[in-house]
């Protein structure tokens, strides 16, 4: 059988069905859709392929973003609708109806799968933008989401409007009456939006700033910053999420600048026993003056008070006129030498040793110094060290740290008056 007698065959079968209408429409739409299909899947091997050899490129790519945040997959899919819709005014027999009613739903499918295509492309514009300089200060994500919302709300009505063909403006006059139930629906939403424009404006909030908000139980890093939240990785490795509108309402700490200055703040007290706090003598100051750190101090002081003292004449004979070093002085002196030669403290910052309002738990000597690295585990250390040190070199100068009694001292104090109340004779008993 050659073509000529099968084309003729198939004329004549094709003629055969305007004798059974509701057949022959039936056999056009599956044809049309073994056709879409068929198309559909040609269109997205092109594409796919395209695509892929594009994307070696190394100026393009970006193409390979689109690829796996699936922006090609979506608009593959909507060729099938499309040839369906150009197609279906070449079905025979297809009533008005359900002309109408089929193009409108292949029409909202198309408009769903481009609205799934725009989506998937901002989502491969976050990517993009991920990797350049300005993601490290700047986050897009709540402009990225907010986009999304506004995208699929105007996709809703549109697909909406289609499937009851009636126009989309008449959906939007709609909405105007219902404008406050929107506003209270999205209430937290539209506070997130305008408090994240605002921490991006200002430079409040960065991914990877150490933040500390106790009201809300937050005390470590940003890890992400999305439209509605804000969420922070404390440091014992928890996840707490932060209303974003409630950065902007409320205070919260941002450990950014002491990061950026290079040098992280001790400001610790060591609180001195006053009962230890006195003049030094002169056996003392002679064996203190070879202390390398205070010998400077040791020698000014010692002309400085020379001079005042012969200033004063006889009057300065007696003891209460006569100006002397004492001990928590020149250990203060020493305290902020150690600091100024120590390499871990930063000398471009304050470094001083002051003394504090005197307590009932002793007179506070309070360590205000920086250290020239701001991580965590290295700045612990280097604080240690440096109290560490400052404790056991207190006795050199006839001071201690002040301590509060505890159970073992009082038993080492009572014991002996305990033990020396036993051998007390029990008074004699007169019997009457």
């Amino acid at each position: 059988m050659d073509i000529k007698q099968l084309w003729l065959n198939l004329q004549g079968l094709w003629g055969a069905l305007d004798q059974h209408p509701l057949l022959h429409t039936s056999l056009a739409l599956m044809l049309l859709l073994v056709i879409a299909l068929v198309l559909g899947r040609v269109a997205r091997y092109l594409m796919f392929h395209t695509t892929k050899m594009l994307g070696r490129q190394p100026t393009l790519h970006w193409i390979n973003d689109f690829y796996y945040n699936k922006v090609f997959h979506r608009l593959v899919q909507a060729t099938p609708l499309l040839v369906i819709q150009f197609g279906l005014r070449l079905v025979p027999g297809l009533s008005t109806t359900a002309l109408n009613f089929l193009s409108n739903a292949s029409l909202a499918l198309t408009f769903l799968f481009l609205l799934l295509a725009v989506t998937s492309l901002l989502n491969a514009s976050l990517d993009i933008y991920a990797r350049t300089e300005h993601a490290l200060t700047r986050s897009i994500k709540g402009y990225v989401h907010l986009t999304k919302m506004v995208l699929y709300a105007l996709g809703a009505i549109i697909i909406v409007a289609t499937l009851i063909d009636r126009s989309p403006l008449l959906l939007l006059s709609g909405l105007g009456a219902m404008s406050a139930v929107i506003i209270l629906v999205y209430k937290d939403t539209l506070l997130s939006f305008v408090a994240g424009v605002q921490l991006t404006s200002s430079d409040m909030l960065r991914v990877g700033d150490w933040i500390e908000m106790p009201q809300v139980g937050a005390d470590g890093d940003v890890v992400d910053i999305t439209l509605h939240t804000v969420k922070v990785q404390n440091f014992d490795k928890t996840i707490i999420s932060i209303p974003t509108w409630r950065l902007m309402s409320e205070s919260f700490k941002n450990w950014r600048g002491m990061q950026q200055s290079g040098g992280r703040r001790i400001k610790r007290s060591l609180f001195i026993d006053a009962s230890g706090v006195r003049f030094i003598r002169d056996d003392e100051e002679q064996k203190l003056s070879q202390v390398h750190l205070v010998s400077d101090y040791i020698g000014r002081k010692q002309v400085e008070l020379k001079a005042w003292n012969e200033a004063k004449g006889n009057v300065a004979a007696i003891s209460a006129n006569h100006r002397r070093m004492t001990n928590i002085g020149t250990f203060r002196a020493y305290a902020l030498e150690y600091l100024k030669s120590h390499p871990a403290i930063q000398p471009s910052m304050t470094c001083m040793v002051r003394q504090m309002q005197a307590t009932a738990q002793g007179i506070p000597l309070e360590i205000y110094c920086f250290t020239s690295t701001t991580a965590w585990a290295d700045y612990e250390q280097i604080q240690g060290d440096i109290f560490d040190y400052l404790v056991a070199v207190l006795p050199e100068f006839g001071l201690s740290l002040y301590q509060q009694p505890s159970g073992g001292d009082l038993r080492t104090g009572l014991l002996p008056a305990i033990l020396g109340a036993s051998h007390i004779p029990e008074p004699e008993k007169h019997i009457m």
